[in-house]
């Protein structure tokens, strides 16, 4: 399997300054959107942190030797990844109790990792990942928020709470405590594949069928850019990030 990726950022139409971080590492298979929050000067530095901690972690996993992540189990790779994404907790809550003005800070953290013919999918917070394949889109994460709990007892309609004033507030963050509780899923990878990251800049403003049906007009290396100018058409009130992932 061969992936490809394209990536972009964006301050978006409200906001002064871009909380929001991301990776792309070809060469790992590993690609990380995450949103920071906890004012302009925390946000940045949770988000940017968290990435740069879970991209140092598993290339030390990958230097034991060629061909690490295709001989560890299942259970290995589950662990390695958490252990990766408790690693930036720790040490964004740590960086938070040393400098004061950073204190409370925090991030969301969605990451995947392609290793041959399986993804594996880590998740804390409100950012998102989604799979399009067949013509269909389906949403791999499920968001740690006030929200989706809501939803979840009844209590709110997905309507209702798309248009929620509390639709921001998370119940989970990388480094806002020590250590997280993360979401590890595996999928299997099919040729054609294409996954779409993104902060909830972009999901706020943009629904899934409309990520699909701009993914069907559009080139995969067009659509990070497509995507975040359709969400500034529509207020751009968040900073927006988008990762596309094609396999092929």
């Amino acid at each position: 399997m061969k992936v490809s990726a394209w990536a972009l950022t964006d301050t978006g139409r409200a906001r002064e300054h871009n909380e929001d971080s991301f990776l792309v590492n070809d060469s790992l298979g590993l690609f990380l959107v995450a949103d920071g929050m906890g004012g302009h000067a925390g946000g940045e530095v949770a988000s940017r942190l968290a990435v740069e901690v879970i991209e140092r972690e598993l290339l030390r996993l990958r230097e034991l030797g060629p061909g690490t992540f295709a001989s560890l189990s299942p259970e290995s790779v589950r662990d390695a990844l958490v252990g990766a994404v408790e690693t930036a907790s720790r040490e964004v809550f740590e960086r938070s109790t040393i400098e004061p003005r950073l204190h409370g800070m925090g991030t969301t953290l969605t990451g995947l990792l392609v290793q041959g013919r399986t993804a594996w999918v880590a998740h804390v917070g409100d950012s998102r990942i989604y799979l399009l394949r067949d013509g269909r889109i389906r949403l791999l994460t499920e968001d740690h928020s006030l929200v989706q709990e809501q939803m979840r007892a009844g209590i709110l309609t997905p309507e209702e709470a798309r248009h929620s004033h509390l639709r921001n507030i998370i119940t989970r963050s990388v480094g806002f405590e020590a250590s997280v509780p993360v979401d590890v899923i595996e999928e299997e990878v099919q040729e054609g594949d294409l996954f779409v990251l993104c902060s909830d800049g972009l999901s706020n403003l943009v629904e899934d069928e409309e990520i699909l049906e701009f993914a069907e007009a559009h080139p995969a290396e067009q659509l990070p850019e497509v995507l975040i100018a359709l969400a500034n058409a529509r207020g751009g009130d968040d900073n927006i990030t988008a990762i596309v992932v094609h396999v092929t």
